[in-house]
């Protein structure tokens, strides 16, 4: 009997043999994309999951603020002298140390 469409599988490699290069994509797809991105998103998790008050933040839209309150997952933020918006936690991209007058100095004082 012959194979698909009247092919003859005489001399064809073993289906396993076939089938090693999809499985070896696959491994270097999880290796490479799958795996980095699962650590980036449980570091941002702990980062968002250590938030402070008077912590400065980045938000994703790139807006820079102060941490004035928590919450379970809505954090406030001041984003110039009275003016406060709550934001989603996993809307914060980055978490800075407290800044204030004395940190502002030292930047000051190396340029």
């Amino acid at each position: 009997m012959g194979g698909l469409f009247g092919q003859t599988t005489d001399g064809a490699p073993p289906v396993a043999v076939q089938i090693m290069p999809l499985i070896l994509l696959a491994g270097v797809f999880y290796l490479l994309l799958v795996r980095p991105e699962q650590k980036r998103r449980k570091e941002h998790d702990q980062m968002v999951e250590n938030l402070k008050q008077n912590d400065r933040v980045v938000m994703a839209s790139g807006i820079h603020g102060r941490v004035t309150a928590l919450g379970d997952s809505v954090v406030t933020v001041e984003i110039a002298p009275r003016v406060q918006v709550q934001v989603d936690r996993s809307a914060i991209q980055t978490v800075g140390k407290p800044g204030g007058a004395e940190a502002r100095e030292k930047e000051r004082e190396k340029s």
